[in-house]
């Protein structure tokens, strides 16, 4: 590797990330590496906006506008949700915060930084799922004659059959694979929080078929991360993006097929709609917030809140006209406090 043009960038980088964040503010490895997706993703924005090597980067080049539109590609370019945009600033103010406590001069660009303002998020901008029918569809489009095909259907499979997070996902080693009469997987949440989520018979058989082909000699106790991309003959964890590549491909191809499969297809959609499905099919709002991992059952509640003006819409629609009336009827919110009752059984 050819000299670093910024050297003290860099090291204020690997401070922040190795010293820092794990033992100054005893953060889980899962923040850190969300922290260092941000700080890396925001680094290569700023290398390929001025045509220049990563390498070359200076500390100068991290400005208020440089950040800015960085953010503006988030949401344009990349299709991130506000929530997703805020918390990357809020990432990259940490990070600006830390360079100002080891070098002063860097507090009027840690203010600067501070500044940016958040972008507004609805209370309740409702929920993205698929339907069932585009679920299969899309399942259906890998080409399981070939290796990868194996693999990306059984991860499509496995994680709409747990609903888990995309990190959740990418963490799962083989030891974590609990196969018994009723198998579960161990999924690592947020905040360094263990659960347990119980697999169709139907994921185990794939389970059993990809492990033959990527894990053939394996004992149940391996370490090594279930999905995993080999360079130099080590086995590494996927990456998001690899799993956004593959799921933009059989979009394409499912959308051949189906028009109800959504134009964008993202890990996190077959989270909404893995509890969607559940809750539709008579689950509990309490089990499936145990199932998703949630700390608090309201944020279970957007599921509730969407299929019931999901409904709504529906009516309207078959009728031809407003339910009663003529007069839109009141929308739910999540702070209805007769669906809120009857969500938690008081009613």
């Amino acid at each position: 590797m050819g000299r670093l043009k910024d050297e003290p960038l860099f090291q204020l980088i690997h401070d922040f990330l190795k010293i820092y964040l794990p033992n100054q503010r005893c953060c889980s490895p899962n923040t850190i590496k969300s922290y260092r997706t941000v700080l890396n993703q925001l680094l290569e924005y700023i290398s390929n906006e001025n045509h220049i090597s990563f390498g070359s980067l200076t500390f100068e080049m991290l400005t208020t506008k440089a950040i800015t539109g960085y953010l503006e590609w988030l949401v344009t370019e990349k299709s991130c949700c506000s929530r997703t945009r805020n918390h990357r600033l809020v990432c990259i103010s940490s990070f600006f915060s830390y360079t100002a406590i080891i070098n002063p001069e860097n507090v009027i660009l840690h203010n600067n930084i501070s500044k940016i303002p958040r972008q507004k998020t609805e209370k309740f901008a409702g929920v993205e799922y698929m339907s069932e029918e585009a679920v299969r569809i899309l399942l259906e489009q890998p080409v399981t004659s070939t290796q990868k095909g194996v693999r990306d259907q059984f991860f499509m499979i496995l994680l709409y059959d747990t609903g888990a997070r995309i990190q959740e996902m990418l963490d799962i080693r083989i030891c974590d694979m609990r196969l018994s009469k009723i198998s579960s997987v161990q999924l690592h949440g947020k905040g360094s929080k263990i659960r347990s989520v119980p697999l169709m018979h139907e994921t185990v058989s794939h389970f059993m078929n990809y492990k033959n082909i990527f894990h053939a000699g394996e004992n149940e106790y391996s370490q090594t991360p279930l999905f995993y991309v080999e360079q130099h003959g080590v086995k590494h964890a996927m990456s998001d993006d690899n799993v956004r590549k593959f799921m933009k491909k059989y979009r394409t191809l499912a959308r051949e097929i189906c028009m109800e499969v959504p134009e964008n297809v993202h890990p996190h959609l077959w989270r909404h709609s893995r509890a969607m499905h559940l809750y539709q099919h008579g689950m509990d709002l309490t089990l499936i917030a145990q199932w998703l991992g949630h700390s608090s059952l309201e944020t279970s509640l957007i599921y509730a809140h969407a299929d019931t003006e999901q409904k709504r819409k529906a009516i309207e629609k078959s009728m031809g006209r407003e339910v009663i009336g003529g007069v839109n009827p009141p929308k739910y919110s999540i702070t209805d406090e007769e669906l809120l009752k009857r969500l938690c059984g008081l009613k």
